[in-house]
């Protein structure tokens, strides 16, 4: 079993965004001394929602700041940047870290970021296959040219390799030996058998439940061994589950401090997305959804938190999380429960 925290660098409401960059920056750090596995770091754009535009470059940071665990990025939003720019940035992490980082990498959502980037909707709605596929090419490649309908530019070669880590500093991870590990954000089974016909894990959401989660997990098994993976290739994929976790002495402590603070900041979050062109959105009712959250993931006593931890292994076939440990909105009583589920949680899934 693997647990990492899930950071998504949140503002609540009365906080500036240096605050909620510190606290993501101390909860690493934390998580790192209490033995947790990694961290997961969200990227957004012009929402209080989140406030790390790059979670790139934060992992740049937070790996310079660790030595032991691993950091990943779930995700970088693939629709708003070039493929070459992010595999660049992804290899010189890669080799400067020992082979601490992984690359999660998603479709993002329809907002107004595209017009900003200059992607376009195009880029959301139907380009991602080809973005992934010039990622997947320069991360294993010594020369690479873009061919797409998107990208297209004459071969250049790829420096630095990031299939060229020393040895000696090499890590396991979930695609082997060679570049980072690539992990897919999917939602919809369209992007679960693009995930699949890759062999690329998957990093799958907090707002599902284990059956759904158990579901996409059978479809990613039966569409990577139709793409001609391997069994032994399937059997190991290392998809991540997202959930949310809330240490304390009594379930009921636990669901308090969650209610209290996550729905102004989902409130303030959630709404301030728009739409790059005018479509209609349905914000989830905050006080609904955190309740639904508190009901699906670790929250409340460390037996309680390890045992749903433990269900969803058992019921999904994933033991490597991400989750998210800074619904308190406070600095200290996220430290607190950083360190609680290192020192509480891990030991009873050991």
């Amino acid at each position: 079993m693997r647990v990492g925290t899930f950071v998504l660098a949140a503002q609540f409401p009365g906080q500036g965004p240096g605050e909620a960059l510190h606290r993501a920056i101390r909860s690493t750090e934390v998580a790192e001394e209490s033995g947790l596995d990694s961290v997961w770091l969200a990227e957004h754009h012009f929402v209080p929602y989140g406030v790390c535009p790059s979670a790139v470059t934060l992992a740049a940071l937070l790996l310079g700041r660790t030595r032991r665990i691993r950091v990943g990025t779930a995700v970088s939003v693939l629709p708003s940047q070039h493929p070459v720019a992010l595999g660049e940035q992804a290899a010189l992490l890669h080799l400067t870290s020992g082979g601490r980082f992984s690359l999660g990498v998603g479709r993002g959502g329809p907002w107004v970021d595209l017009e900003v980037f200059g992607g376009g909707l195009k880029a959301y709605e139907s380009d991602f296959p080809e973005s992934l596929e010039l990622l997947l090419d320069w991360l294993s490649k010594p020369r690479v040219a873009g061919r797409g309908e998107r990208f297209g530019f004459r071969e250049v070669a790829v420096v630095p390799r990031a299939d060229e880590l020393i040895d000696e500093h090499r890590e396991d991870t979930a695609q082997g030996p060679g570049g980072p590990e690539v992990i897919v954000a999917c939602t919809s089974p369209k992007s679960v058998k693009l995930a699949a016909e890759n062999g690329l894990p998957m990093l799958l959401g907090m707002h599902c439940g284990d059956e759904e989660k158990a579901e996409m997990v059978a479809l990613w098994r039966s569409t990577a061994l139709a793409a001609g993976r391997s069994p032994e290739s399937v059997r190991d994929a290392g998809h991540v589950s997202a959930g949310v976790a809330q240490i304390a002495d009594r379930r009921e402590e636990a669901v308090e401090t969650l209610v209290k603070a996550m729905p102004g900041w989902l409130r303030q979050g959630l709404d301030a997305h728009v739409t790059v062109d005018g479509r209609h959105r349905v914000m989830r009712d905050p006080v609904a959804y955190t309740e639904l959250l508190c009901g699906l993931h670790p929250v409340g006593p460390p037996r309680l938190a390890a045992d749903r931890l433990a269900a969803t292994a058992e019921r999904t076939g994933i033991t490597r999380f991400a989750l998210l440990a800074e619904g308190s909105g406070d600095l200290a009583a996220t430290e607190e429960n950083v360190a609680r589920l290192g020192t509480e949680v891990l030991p009873l899934l050991t």
